[in-house]
């Protein structure tokens, strides 16, 4: 019965769509282990390096000590440390919102959220790149589903015209798009959502911590605070711990601990986990050295790119996409910077759509001239190598 198996992997294998995993043995630093070689990392999250910043450490340890490795139970049944809360009200004042909420993880905050407030007779419109979770989010809801064109305007106004017959109409995009780098137009998605009266929500997961004057996310970048927009994010990228969240109203906060599933029915967050988090943004807060420093490699080494003839997204976060094409030749690029000791995985359908697979390639605040500059010498190398330049 279960013969198909085999053959779907083949196939896969077959469309250089199949995936392995690295064996990582070492901190998400400029350098570490990958496979059992010592390589430079460019396709981390840990923008800031707060991942494995002394002071965020020494907050897991020290919560470790006190309360332990585990939580014990869900939010609402043993698990609701105190150590929650005081994040919870730590982001709030960190996103300008009246109140927060912790998830396990980005995508479950995305499936909780969005299947809590829409359901059967409602509509949900979405960009056509929003990442995978929101996506599912939309499917499990039960509610209509409307894609609208990447950052199209028109097309999205278009279907909210056309859509005055649902019962509640929920707007949702990426702050910062995953894969292509660009940021969402949130002040027009703004306008369009008090126009036709509906509700917008944010996934800040790549903006938390990079844009802003205090990293506070596109919310804070477009200045856009105290508009009732959903702000969703992660602790796990640019704050260098685990989680997601979701950033609101009082109303909307208490909402969602009574209907969000993957809220109520998973255990809490661990105390160290936490705890990390609270320390990264207080980091955050107190040295804006590592976002000048993050954008500033971000410029250095999409320049050098450009310079040599590479097809490079423009960006403003902390992501270059650097686009191949065929899948086959993107997995050769990547093997290629691989055995010249440059880390930078292919990205391949169905994270990206047909023809247009890429190098997806992260900075972080951590990384040095030298380092970029050895980036930089191998891409010349390959992409030459290749024909791509």
């Amino acid at each position: 019965m279960i013969d198909f198996l085999s053959e779907e992997l083949r196939l896969m294998k077959e469309h250089n769509l199949y995936r392995s995993l690295y064996l990582i043995d070492g901190p998400s630093e400029p350098k570490t282990i990958i496979n059992g070689r010592e390589m430079l990392l460019f396709s981390s999250n840990n923008y800031l390096g707060l991942a494995t910043h002394p002071r965020v450490k020494a907050a897991a340890i020290a919560a470790v000590k006190r309360w332990g490795t585990g939580s014990g139970g869900s939010r609402l049944t043993t698990g609701n440390f105190t150590l929650h809360r005081l994040l919870e009200k730590r982001i709030a004042r960190f996103k300008g919102t009246e109140d927060a909420i912790v998830f396990n993880t980005g995508y479950m905050a995305n499936l909780g959220v969005i299947s809590a407030l829409v359901g059967r007779g409602d509509l949900v419109i979405s960009d056509q790149l929003n990442h995978a979770s929101i996506v599912d989010g939309c499917r499990i809801s039960r509610a209509t589903v409307r894609i609208y064109r990447h950052g199209d305007m028109e097309d999205l106004r278009h279907i909210l015209s056309e859509s005055t017959s649902f019962r509640r109409r929920l707007i949702v995009t990426d702050g910062v798009f995953s894969m292509d780098g660009d940021i969402a137009p949130l002040p027009q998605l703004f306008e369009l959502a008090e126009e036709f009266q509906a509700l917008l929500m944010v996934d800040d997961a790549h903006a938390t911590g990079i844009l802003g004057d205090k990293g506070a996310g596109t919310v804070e970048y477009f200045g856009l605070e105290k508009r009732g927009i959903i702000q969703m994010g992660t602790l796990s990228k640019a704050l260098g711990s685990e989680g997601g969240y979701v950033a609101g109203s009082t109303s909307l906060i208490d909402f969602l601990r009574n209907r969000a599933r993957s809220f109520i029915y998973s255990t809490a967050l661990s105390p160290p986990v936490i705890a990390a988090a609270m320390a990264a943004l207080d980091v955050l807060g107190e040295e804006p050295q590592l976002r000048r420093q993050l954008h500033a490699n971000v410029q250095f080494l999409y320049q050098g790119l450009k310079d040599m003839g590479f097809e490079v997204l423009p960006t403003r976060s902390a992501i270059i996409p650097l686009i191949v094409g065929d899948a086959h030749k993107a997995l050769a690029l990547s093997a290629i910077l691989a055995e010249m000791g440059v880390f930078v995985p292919a990205i391949r359908p169905p994270s990206v759509p047909e023809g247009t697979s890429r190098l997806r390639i992260t900075l972080m605040a951590t990384h040095t001239e030298d380092n970029i500059q050895f980036a930089l010498n191998a891409f010349q190398k390959a992409g030459k190598k290749l024909g791509l330049i």
